[in-house]
């Protein structure tokens, strides 16, 4: 028998599987199914499935809106969910916390509720290489609408930031906006959120953290980092799909005008005027995911139970056992830095083998990964690869896991090789 290395999860892990019923089935007979695709979307306990059913056997209504006691307790539900997810990041104020349908939404509001007040003509809006398309396509769509630039911050051979390059590039004087991934969703690459946060601030822009990748796996406290917008999504941290997260800062959330107009973000309509609700309520218009915000106010439970700096070290854990495995097998290239610079997740291609062909290989097996270019065209332009296989393990994943994994890329490289 393999003797795993120990992490703070080991002991519970047996445990923690049990809390999720999708991890009990199987792919096909006597195939059990591996789910190592959770930088896509991770599974959900039955701590979260439970409340979210119980708000609708209890609880359903509209929120905010009505008087009567239905609508009170919608209401209060709903709120404290978004307290929860103030505290799990350290947010000041609950007000600074937006209820958004994912991290795409999220950027876009920014991109154009900020970005359609504040860029001109000549500003400088910095991405870079390892974005995620959600955190390239609004910029340019603001840099059209506006006349404002967008520059990509490239990254070095091992996958980090180039930090020369970037401080160089704010040294231009013009760069209103920082938008840069916390962990890359292909590389794994984590990066240094408070040094690039504090480099924006003393070149006089703000920073937008996407956190679609970091905010699931690992503690994130937005007063430290000094983010002035941070995102993430609900459906990658244990909750419900249509629900997702943006934090801003509350003096720059209360300055920007409103992304969407209808029901609920109002405080006045005339025929001729209205004027807006205050926060956050100016950037929730119309009916809220209710069922999905409680929910994922229930999968912040369930995270902080177990720990975010125990899921982390788990993960880490696993990924650097992990990369030792891959790279034993022939014609393997995996994508990144080295296992403690990055988070729980490995992209890689096999020589001769099409990454789609590969993620069937591993199908076969009962192993659940993604392939293709994973919305970074960019990035996989400057790899000059087509497409990548990505193996994204979380708190639930374990080291045996991980060995069916590189058994079957084996496996699949002996038939394409035979």
């Amino acid at each position: 028998m393999t003797a795993y290395p120990q992490t703070p999860l080991t002991a519970r892990l047996a445990e923690l599987r049990a809390d999720f019923p999708i991890l009990a089935q199987t792919v096909r007979p006597g195939v059990p199914l591996i789910y190592l695709d959770n930088g896509a979307t991770a599974q959900k306990p039955r701590h979260v499935i439970a409340a979210m059913s119980d708000y609708y056997e209890r609880l359903n209504s509209n929120v905010h809106r009505g008087v009567h006691s239905f609508s009170e307790k919608a209401t209060a539900a709903y709120e404290a969910a978004r307290e929860k997810l103030r505290a799990f990041i350290n947010a000041a104020h609950a007000r600074e916390v937006i209820f958004t349908r994912n991290t795409t939404e999220s950027v876009n509001l920014v991109a154009q509720a900020w970005g359609n007040a504040h860029l001109r003509p000549g500003d400088e809006i910095l991405i870079s290489e390892m974005e995620h398309h959600a955190n390239i396509v609004p910029w340019h769509m603001a840099a059209e609408r506006t006349g404002a630039i967008v520059r990509a911050v490239p990254i070095t051979d091992d996958g980090r930031l180039d930090m020369d390059a970037y401080r160089a590039l704010l040294s231009s004087g013009r760069v209103k906006m920082v938008a840069l991934t916390h962990v890359s969703n292909v590389l794994g690459t984590i990066n240094p959120a408070r040094e690039l946060a504090a480099l924006a601030h003393a070149a006089g822009a703000l920073i937008f953290l996407d956190a679609a990748q970091s905010a699931p796996h690992m503690t994130i406290d937005v007063r430290e980092i000094d983010a002035d917008f941070l995102a993430f999504s609900g459906h990658k941290m244990l909750g419900p799909t249509g629900i997702g997260i943006l934090y801003g800062k509350l003096a720059l959330l209360e300055a920007m005008p409103p992304f969407l107009g209808g029901g609920s973000m109002i405080d006045r309509v005339t025929l001729t005027k209205t004027t807006y609700a205050g926060l956050p309520q100016k950037f929730e218009a119309g009916t809220p995911a209710i069922a999905e915000a409680v929910g994922l106010g229930a999968a912040v439970d369930y995270l902080n139970a177990v720990g975010l700096e125990a899921i982390h070290a788990h993960e880490q854990a696993i990924i650097g056992y992990t990369l030792e495995r891959l790279s034993e097998i022939a014609g393997v290239t995996v994508y990144g830095p080295t296992a403690e610079a990055r988070a729980g997740l490995v992209a890689f291609t096999l020589r001769g083998v099409h990454a789609h062909d590969l993620s069937a290989g591993l199908d076969s097996a009962g192993i659940a990964v993604r392939a293709g270019h994973h919305c970074t065209m960019p990035l996989h332009d400057k790899l000059g690869i087509p497409a990548s296989t990505r193996a994204s393990f979380y708190l639930y994943n374990t080291f045996e896991e991980a060995d069916k994994l590189v058994e079957a890329v084996e496996k699949v490289r002996a038939f394409f090789t035979r």
